[in-house]
């Protein structure tokens, strides 16, 4: 979809050229949207581009070496296919966003003028505002791996290699009552002791909510059912009927991954690395100093 450059310079050069500029924004659920600023619809790449669905966006800001290219995208919520239940509910959050320069006539001839995500996304009288960052941004984000204790994988990745799909570790259950949209209770499940899923994910299977997903800060029995309270409130409104799927908790320590899931030998931390006393400690007199276990290990201080 990367369209002929060389001929949109051509045409700009002999004065042909009758430019639009076109948006695509890709969801992580893999839906595409095209919107165009032209007063009719254009279509390439196997998509069209919607006229008049009210896009618009600031200048951009190019820059050079790995600084982050942005600009701001603002659109009136006149789209069918743009919802504000949609913003609201995330759903547009992280999508790919390419923008080009078409000239509309032919619009083989065009030029891609910025790649890059969607940042925050800010609903203000009827319209919508998006922070547009550029691919640079991915080179702000952390790499490597962090020398700690706790174990740096997210249960059931390929590192981990747990199978969260296990009944054992996984239940689907239906929403009875809605306390608030961070807090329902579902039917008690004698296979899963109170407290199994804290600190687990929940993903929402059916409702307003419908692939989206939460962490589980409490779970707690109440007679016949079962509260959950997530850390972060549902984007839109839950509903009795729900469906929701919820795994297993992981705190990240070794024994847990030991105990809970018998996966002691993908644990990814470092469960004996000494602690700060050990890294304070200092000979003391009277102690023998032979490479053996010394007395702050003897006392149990030892990581």
């Amino acid at each position: 979809m990367s369209g002929d450059a060389g001929l949109f310079r051509a045409r700009q050069r002999a004065g042909l050229a009758t430019l639009a500029r076109c948006w695509e924004i890709a969801r992580r659920d893999g839906l595409r949207l095209g919107f165009t600023d032209h007063d009719r619809d254009l279509a390439f790449g196997g998509l069209v581009f919607e006229a008049g669905a009210g896009l618009d966006a600031g200048a951009l800001e190019r820059s050079a070496g790995l600084s982050v290219d942005n600009a701001q995208a603002v659109g009136a919520l006149r789209s069918d296919r743009v919802s504000e239940a949609d913003v609201l509910a995330g759903r547009f959050d992280g999508a790919e966003v390419r923008l080009w320069l078409v000239d509309w006539s032919d619009p083989r001839a065009r030029v891609e003028q910025f790649r890059g995500g969607l940042g925050e996304i800010r609903v203000v009288g009827g319209a919508f505002e998006a922070e547009l960052r550029g691919l640079a941004e991915r080179l702000n984000q952390p790499l490597g791996r962090a020398y700690l204790r706790g174990c740096d994988r997210v249960l059931g990745d390929a590192r981990c290699g747990v199978d969260v799909g296990l009944p054992a570790l996984m239940r689907e259950a239906e929403v009875v009552q809605a306390i608030t949209r961070g807090a329902v209770l579902i039917a008690e499940d004698a296979a899963h002791a109170p407290g199994w899923f804290r600190g687990g994910a929940l993903e929402w299977l059916s409702g307003a909510n419908a692939g989206l997903a939460a962490v589980v800060r409490e779970d707690r029995g109440e007679g016949v059912l079962r509260r959950l309270v997530l850390w972060s409130e549902a984007k839109a409104e839950v509903a009795p009927g729900d469906r929701l799927r919820v795994v297993a908790g992981c705190d990240k320590r070794f024994e847990t991954c030991r105990d809970r899931f018998a996966n002691a030998l993908n644990f990814r931390g470092f469960p004996h690395m000494p602690g700060e006393d050990w890294v304070m400690a200092y000979p003391r007199a009277g102690d023998v100093h032979d490479g053996g276990p010394t007395h702050w290990q003897e006392d149990g201080h030892a990581g």
